[in-house]
């Protein structure tokens, strides 16, 4: 491990979270990305003396669709900032009778069923293929588990989130399907957030913050950004106190990451190095200069 090597934890914020409480030394500060423009400015600052970035998702306000999100730039950002262990924290809907709202689910799987999104940073003239069979970073989630333990969050250990597409929430029959194929929640934005983030070989775990039982549940009431929101606040304290507890334990890790999320590119790229196109070379400096 080099001897100036030190981490930088990034925090996605997602639907409640627009800030994060005990940064020190904060900045907010544009990071310019040849994908375009990210959702927000970065805060930069330090908790507990470790270096954090955080980019709130939607925009502080909220003022962008999870279609219309740019994940591309905001992934390239937060390379650029120099994260290398990121936390995304999504508000969801619970397609399980035991994931009431209020609990967290430290996510193992997804399905992805968004159809109107750039998934890759890569494409013609730089081919690359990077494995999503583990799609989050075991460690992260060994990490976030111990964390909320010791604060007495509740929560779960492994469940599969469902991608939808949106904006509008699901139909009843689209919610039961989900539930048919052992979901446990679903939402909007961590694809292709997960997939771009382990093409720029950063370290990625997701927490989902339920706020709602979809539409499944016949005792109560079916999601609309009311019942939703009334939650959120809550969820967002939650979030804050995982994110205070857990980056002191992330500052400890080694350089190299056991689950191979920082080298998830040396066996990817499949074109010919004299075939490839220096324009889309150019814009792939931050994501995957290490291999290219």
């Amino acid at each position: 491990m080099a001897d100036n090597w030190e981490p930088v934890v990034g925090i996605v914020g997602g639907s409640g979270l627009y800030h994060i409480d005990g940064l020190t030394e904060q900045v907010w500060r544009p990071v310019h990305s040849p994908w375009g423009m990210p959702s927000d400015e970065l805060l930069f600052g330090r908790l507990d003396g470790v270096k954090c970035v955080f980019l709130p998702r939607h925009g502080r306000g909220h003022r962008l669709s999870p279609t219309n999100l740019n994940y591309r730039a905001n992934i390239d950002a937060l390379k650029r900032a120099g994260v290398t262990d990121l936390l995304s924290m999504s508000a969801v809907g619970s397609l399980r009778e035991e994931l009431p709202p209020g609990h967290f689910v430290i996510v193992d799987q997804f399905i992805d069923r968004s159809f109107a999104r750039e998934k890759s940073f890569f494409g013609d003239g730089v081919v690359a293929h990077v494995s999503m069979a583990d799609p989050v970073c075991a460690r992260l989630g060994d990490a976030l588990q111990a964390a909320a333990d010791g604060i007495g969050l509740p929560i779960t250990r492994r469940g599969t989130y469902l991608v939808m597409e949106g904006p509008q929430f699901s139909t009843r029959a689209e919610s039961e399907l989900y539930r048919s194929w052992g979901c446990s929640v679903i939402g909007m934005t961590n694809m292709p957030e997960a997939k771009l983030a382990r093409e720029a070989e950063i370290c990625y775990a997701t927490v989902a913050m339920v706020t709602d039982y979809d539409c499944w549940h016949t005792e109560h009431d079916d999601v609309t950004v009311d019942v939703v929101t009334r939650v959120l606040a809550d969820n967002a304290e939650k979030a804050r106190a995982l994110v205070r507890a857990v980056v002191p334990a992330l500052a400890a890790r080694r350089e190299v990451c056991g689950a191979g999320c920082d080298r998830a590119l040396d066996t990817a790229i499949i074109t010919a190095r004299s075939m490839r196109s220096p324009v889309l070379m150019s814009k792939l400096g931050a994501v995957a200069g290490r291999v290219l």
